[in-house]
């Protein structure tokens, strides 16, 4: 399988998330079985502000064009800050969204080194353009559940699927979560792209029969971390 083939496979399931306070990109995880709800993926940093200050989510279908102003009680938000992964959980409604969920990687298992993997986003010198990047596996940091990819990663980038080819099949490995410049020498050098695993999102959707039980297991507002650099790394949110 070539990588067009794969971005052909991938892009139904790519959306543009946008907030007051930037953008980012997300993925569908899942759609239940048993509801009309569906489980979109994205950074934690992309998001977390407008869930606590309970701000509108707009979540736009890359494919088709349509967009939908989720307020908060049309949407549930799973947040998990340690990890830098979010899931938005709402009504499919009018959206076309594949009828089978991505395959996502064995749980509690990880691509060893060297693989080479690709991901997808919405950079924010393109921020109209769904763009495709490349690169290769340079370490797993098991503490931290995420990949260290050798790749370029961008504003905008954020939340966005990271994916494997495996054999005629797509395995989805992870989000990107940050870029981590090389600063050793004083200044920022390339660096290695930041992409957090999926173990997380396995069997989300069908945890969950309406949106009322979504909202009810939902996480607390609590205030957002301070976007943008840190010593370590650079959040990838378009603001």
């Amino acid at each position: 399988m070539q990588w067009f083939q794969a971005i052909e496979v991938i892009a139904p399931t790519v959306f543009r998330i946008s907030t007051p306070d930037g953008s980012g990109t997300g993925w569908l995880v899942s759609r239940s079985a048993n509801s009309n709800l569906c489980v979109v993926a994205t950074a934690a940093h992309v998001i977390e502000s407008a869930h606590y200050w309970e701000k509108p989510i707009r979540v736009t279908h890359h494919q088709t064009g349509a967009s939908v102003l989720l307020r908060v009680d049309a949407r549930a938000v799973m947040i998990d800050p340690d990890k830098d992964s979010a899931a938005i959980i709402f009504q499919i409604g009018e959206f076309q969204l594949p009828q089978e969920n991505p395959q996502l990687f064995w749980r509690d298992h990880n691509l060893k080194q060297g693989n080479e993997i690709g991901w997808l986003g919405f950079p924010a010198v393109q921020s109209r353009d769904l763009c495709f990047f490349e690169g290769h596996i340079s370490a797993y940091l098991e503490a931290e559940n995420a990949y260290l990819v050798d790749g370029v990663a961008i504003n905008g980038v954020s939340g966005g699927p990271a994916f494997w080819k495996h054999e005629e099949n797509i395995q989805m490995i992870g989000l990107v979560s940050a870029y981590i410049p090389n600063r050793s020498t004083g200044i920022a050098l390339p660096g290695v792209a930041l992409i957090r695993d999926v173990n997380q999102f396995h069997n989300y959707a069908d945890r969950l029969r309406s949106l009322d039980e979504a909202q009810a297991q939902q996480s607390p507002h609590t205030e957002a971390s301070p976007a943008g650099d840190d010593e370590t790394n650079t959040r990838l949110r378009n603001q």
